[in-house]
């Protein structure tokens, strides 16, 4: 099944993202000091460069395109367990003269590649007429999800990110609003 021009069009945005990402965590893997992190960095890479294959496959050939990403599980640790109120996150110093990259700058970056390139995809598989283009595009979007969770876990857990639990006032006025409907 040929691309529509929109499909192409998105592909070649998603792909010109995926140059950057990897691009990035090519950097990231070799200035990263925290082993933790240098660990997801290395996990997540491969599946990235997968996810660029796939999407260079049905740009070249979406007749042939096979459009099967290996979607990782998610993997939780820290939020699966009884989540406390995250200490005063640690503040921010905005770095403009950079030669080197903080662990802290380069899960930021890297957590905000995810979040951005999930949107991405999300809409895209919406526009996609290509079953196969749709699934891989759907594939994509959970990859995104996953890995971004990994990196957020990270993050909260160095107080790099906040974790700002609602109160039970705050989510008592928000469930107030709202009733269960029977059939």
């Amino acid at each position: 099944m040929k691309l529509t021009i929109c499909e192409l069009s998105d592909l070649n945005e998603l792909i010109t993202s995926c140059v950057n990402t990897i691009t990035c965590m090519s950097l990231f893997k070799n200035q990263v000091t925290n082993e933790e992190l240098k660990s997801l960095l290395c996990t997540h890479f491969p599946i990235h460069i997968e996810d660029y294959n796939r999407k260079v496959e049905f740009v070249k050939n979406a007749d042939t395109a096979t459009g099967k990403l290996n979607v990782p599980e998610l993997n939780t640790s820290i939020f699966s367990e009884n989540i406390e109120q995250s200490k005063l996150c640690q503040a921010v110093t905005v770095n403009t003269n950079v030669t080197t990259l903080t662990d802290r700058e380069i899960a930021l970056s890297y957590f905000l590649t995810l979040k951005r390139a999930g949107k991405e995809y999300a809409i895209a598989s919406m526009e996609a007429t290509n079953p196969v283009l749709r699934q891989f595009l759907k594939d994509a979007y959970t990859m995104s999800c996953n890995h971004s969770y990994e990196v957020y876990e990270w993050l909260a857990k160095n107080n790099y990110y906040p974790i700002i639990l609602a109160t039970g006032e705050q989510t008592g006025n928000i469930s107030s609003i709202y009733n269960t409907i029977s059939l």
